[in-house]
């Protein structure tokens, strides 16, 4: 039998609000489902963020993305992309390049190392994405899905329209 989440976390009372209990799911299962993906990032010295970024490149191919539009595409907010990519620079995974069409813009770009280690990662990384969620079935996961872009839209929304300090 599973366990509620109130049960796993020892708590003898009920959750404050219906919210928190569900807030606190979402953030219990990402700590479950994030650390066998994060020991294989590390034992490749990536971290899931690093990872995100190489995947971002290298989606959009040769001519690379400025850091400002790689930070937006990114799944969660990073406050430091620059740094992130002086990491997978220094690693040798990506380069720098002033863009052909506007001098003032530095474009990132992958390296043939970095694409070949994204390349090797995209089996293993699929296979414990099947093993942690593959006891769903395709309607649990479209609904699943669904609920949990419900669930962040109004924050998103909040996001927009406050202006970054």
């Amino acid at each position: 039998m599973t366990k509620t989440l109130q049960q796993q976390l020892n708590k003898r009372h009920g959750f404050a609000v219906p919210e928190e209990e569900v807030y606190l799911n979402v953030q219990r299962t990402h700590g479950v489902l994030a650390g066998p993906l994060a020991q294989l990032f590390k034992r490749h010295d990536l971290s899931a963020p690093l990872y995100n970024i190489l995947r971002i490149l290298r989606g959009v191919g040769a001519q690379g993305l400025p850091c400002s539009q790689i930070g937006q595409r990114m799944v969660t907010r990073e406050p430091d992309v620059t740094r992130l990519i002086d990491r997978l620079e220094r690693a040798g995974w990506v380069a720098r390049r002033r863009s052909d069409a506007d001098r003032r813009v530095v474009n990132v770009v992958i390296s043939r190392s970095g694409l070949k280690l994204v390349d090797r990662l995209d089996k293993p990384v699929a296979e414990l994405h099947r093993e942690e969620l593959g006891h769903l079935t395709r309607e649990e996961m479209r609904e699943l899905n669904r609920l949990l872009v419900k669930a962040r839209q109004v924050a998103e929304q909040r996001a927009l329209a406050t202006p970054e300090p």
